[in-house]
């Protein structure tokens, strides 16, 4: 019988490999962290601004609606006006807000120089911004809607 070491089952080797998942896992906490924090950071300057009457809020834009019907009538703002009464209607306009603008509604039917006689009226008043409200066509009965134009045809149309 010979006397000698014992042959030994190798235990477990070290392991080499770096386990990427928690550094993964805190990284993405970071960025979210950073991408909720950087537009707090951007805004974050505090100012004493000093006060003065011209710093208002701005207004909404605002507009007044002059309607001509078929028989050549004005009406400002739903209300039937004569001349004189549009003339000053729309200066009060004007003064109550330079920046008035004024929404021509016309019938088709009514000549283009009552429509340029109310135009002038405006522009008499100093309001220059006008602006000439139309209705979109109805489409014509039967026809596709814009949208499906292209589309294939429903199953049992005709081709």
């Amino acid at each position: 019988m010979a006397f000698g070491r014992l042959e030994r089952t190798k235990g477990s080797e070290p392991m080499y490999d770096i386990n990427v998942t928690p550094m993964v896992d805190v990284m993405l906490v970071l960025v979210v962290i950073f991408i909720l924090t950087a537009p707090l950071l951007a805004s974050s300057i505090r100012l004493d601004l000093p006060k003065t009457d011209g710093a208002k809020p701005g207004d909404p834009p605002q507009f007044v609606t002059v309607a001509v019907d078929q028989a050549g009538q004005a009406f400002f703002n739903d209300k039937p006006v004569n001349a004189a009464e549009l003339s000053v209607a729309l200066q009060q306009a004007k003064l109550d807000n330079p920046d008035t603008e004024v929404q021509l509604r016309a019938d088709q039917g009514v000549p283009y120089g009552r429509v340029v006689e109310v135009m002038g009226e405006a522009q008499k008043a100093g309001l220059n911004r006008i602006g000439f409200v139309a209705e979109a066509p109805a489409p014509a009965p039967g026809a596709a809607p814009p949208a499906a134009a292209g589309a294939p045809p429903a199953a049992g149309a005709a081709r």
